[in-house]
């Protein structure tokens, strides 16, 4: 590691690092987010309801493992003095052969189908976790200038929005060449060896892009004190709940990933059966990505113009314009493409603001309390937003099963079809009403001029 205050300029491979590492963690999020439910429910046969439970105690497992894996990696050091960078080379392969294994179907009896799904399920997620440490971490432990940590977050986001192509756009074209769909564009009676083949295509991907970010980046920022004594949990939790900062971060955090969540899980269902062509969220989301992707090229010259709080007004506000339309006239394809591209827009900008706001909390930590405990704010604000993902993982299966869906059925009863409609416009809009509250309460700027102001005040005196 290098002294915190004379740490070089990034260069563009290792901001290439960051973004082949995101690419790849985004792989999984987005085809597990839209293909796992729809996976469990129409080929694997599960009912809805436990389908959904399935991920949700898997979800809620990844809650809780976070923190604990976090402590761990906050009071271990590797041989090079790392912290976090060398859990992307560890946990690469046998996080890609959890994803392969969540798009198996084994061709069990019930009991066992869904006692083998949680199995798998719970394995993937806890490889997940590793990965995803230094995939939170490094932004902050790779250099102390804000304008790189912004630079690196452009690129994580741009790896993101690549990811998400992989993970979802492609997933429909490459079920058509594995001979999986039909004519019409839904799934025949090759759809589990498909689903099995594309998640093939998703790990080998993973493992490379784990593996060219473990080759191209260095953990550069030295703490400021000592860090061979071990932190209690206590210690770590009091550390965390005292920074009004990340408290309310987290809460952000946790509105972007319900109201991804919501997005990812429920498009596939809206294309099948109010649009009638599970292909047709292929396109749906196209839109979304191009938007992330522009949005992403322009965040950083956005944030310099208006400044970090109102530009994260601003796309919440764009957020809502797409949902009110889509609300107003859900059965109209052009309401769920200016949903999509709304979407696009306001989460691009808020997963860049709140990497920048997470890896500005970590100093500001350690300048009230000495230590640098990176994996351990990614990791419990993880905790936090996971719990909240697994509510709204059962929300939708408890609501589609109440409302009578049947994976069965080629056409769903009314009830079911509002109730999709429902989770993909009035639930995300009132997250999003949550997300502007927090925004406007958040005061992260003026912290960190006053802790730049006072490292400047105790330079001048030494």
């Amino acid at each position: 590691m290098t002294n915190s205050n004379t740490i070089p300029k990034i260069g563009g491979l290792e901001k290439f690092g960051f973004c082949a590492f995101s690419a790849s963690n985004n792989i999984v999020y987005l085809f597990k987010s839209m293909y796992y439910l729809f996976f469990l429910t129409n080929v694997v046969k599960i009912d809805v309801y436990i389908a959904g439970t399935i991920l949700t105690i898997g979800t809620i497992w990844d809650a809780v493992n976070d923190p604990l894996i976090g402590f761990w990696v906050v009071n271990h050091k590797f041989k090079s003095g790392e912290r976090c960078r060398p859990l992307a080379l560890w946990f690469s392969v046998p996080w890609a052969i959890s994803v392969v294994l969540l798009f198996a179907n084994f061709g069990l009896p019930m009991f066992a189908k869904v006692l083998l799904a949680l199995v798998i399920y719970l394995v993937f997620e806890l490889f997940n976790t590793y990965v995803v440490i230094p995939y939170n971490s490094m932004g902050g432990l790779a250099t102390n200038l804000d304008a790189d940590r912004r630079s690196i977050n452009v690129a994580r986001n741009l790896g993101a929005c690549v990811g998400s192509g992989v993970g979802a756009v492609a997933c429909m074209p490459l079920l058509k060449l594995f001979g999986a769909l039909d004519a019409g564009g839904n799934l025949n009676d090759n759809a589990a060896r498909g689903f099995l083949l594309v998640a093939i295509v998703m790990g080998l991907i993973v493992i490379a892009g784990c593996l060219v970010h473990y080759f191209t980046t260095e953990e550069r920022v030295k703490p400021i004190a000592d860090e061979e004594e071990k932190l209690s949990a206590k210690t770590v939790v009091k550390m965390l709940l005292h920074s009004r900062s990340w408290v309310l971060n987290t809460i952000y955090i946790i509105c972007y990933n319900v109201i991804n969540l919501l997005l990812m899980t429920c498009i596939t269902y809206y294309a099948t059966y109010i649009l009638g062509s599970t292909a047709a969220s292929t396109m749906i989301q196209a839109a979304y990505l191009v938007t992330s992707i522009i949005t992403t090229l322009l965040v950083g010259t956005l944030d310099q113009k208006l400044g970090r709080k109102r530009l994260m007004i601003i796309a919440i506000l764009v957020s809502f314009a797409g949902r009110i339309w889509l609300i107003a006239d859900p059965f109209n394809i052009v309401s769920i493409y200016i949903c999509a591209i709304g979407v696009g827009f306001s989460v691009s900008i808020a997963y860049v603001m709140m990497n920048t706001n997470r890896n500005n909390i970590v100093d500001l930590i350690e300048w009230k309390d000495g230590r640098r405990i990176d994996s351990l704010v990614s990791t419990a604000d993880g905790l936090a937003s996971k719990l909240a993902s697994a509510g709204a993982t059962q929300l939708i299966a408890i609501s589609l099963s109440v409302t009578g869906f049947n994976a069965s059925l080629d056409k769903q009863p009314d009830s079911a079809i509002n109730t999709i409609i429902l989770l993909l416009g009035w639930a995300p809009f009132i997250v999003s009403v949550v997300m502007l509250v927090v925004v406007l309460l958040l005061d992260l700027e003026n912290e960190l001029r006053k802790m730049w102001a006072e490292k400047v005040q105790m330079a001048n005196k030494g």
